[in-house]
């Protein structure tokens, strides 16, 4: 399965971390690799048509919500408590700085009465072929109304716009079907993702 057309305006080239010292994806065990890729060479400065959204920038503001594109306002405590919340291990704040750091694109929700994050995706890669999407999740609370599916429209779509038509993640096998309306496919024309491990394999 291709993924095909795109939405939404290239990013720049860094983002944007607040300067202040903040206080105090999933176990690799059972994912899968499942990529998306589009199926035309585009250059960097290739531009698209928009692809229909699930849920508008708009009506997102009229439910109370802000649509962010940068880590500038995030709170690395809450979404720490996020992660963690969905199953992830508790991160050290620092390397999740030094993460969104080193992050080509991100898309994040924000609750605005309370102000904090309540769905994250981000992005890695090359920033001309290939992507990987990390760290996609929903706080609970708030899971079920498109918030999920609201972040990866976007962020997929930010980076076909930037000409980026290699894009993959990792999945556990209970929510493939979550991204596979998105474009996503599981092992595409036979090709297996492997994730280098330091377990040694026990001798007969």
């Amino acid at each position: 399965m291709l993924l095909r057309g795109t939405a939404g305006t290239p990013l720049p080239s860094s983002l944007h971390l607040p300067t202040a010292t903040t206080s105090r994806h999933h176990p690799h065990s059972h994912s899968l690799s499942i990529s998306a890729s589009s199926s035309s060479t585009t250059s960097s400065s290739a531009t698209f048509p928009a692809t229909p959204l699930s849920i508008s920038d708009a009506e997102l503001e009229s439910r109370g919500f802000a649509l962010h594109r940068d880590a500038a306002s995030l709170d690395l405590d809450r979404l720490n408590a996020v992660f963690v919340a969905v199953g992830f291990p508790r991160r050290d704040p620092g390397k999740i700085r030094v993460a969104l750091e080193h992050t080509d694109a991100l898309v994040w929700v924000q609750q605005r009465r309370t102000e904090k994050p309540v769905a994250f995706a981000r992005a890695t890669g090359d920033g001309v072929f290939n992507a990987i999407i990390w760290d996609v999740v929903v706080d609970p609370s708030f899971q079920g109304i498109g918030l999920g599916k609201a972040v990866m429209e976007r962020l997929v779509d930010d980076l076909l716009a930037r000409g980026i038509n290699n894009i993959a993640l990792y999945s556990e096998p209970r929510v493939l079907g979550f991204y596979r309306p998105l474009g996503f496919v599981a092992d595409p024309d036979g090709i297996r993702g492997m994730v280098y491990s330091r377990k040694q394999k026990k001798k007969k």
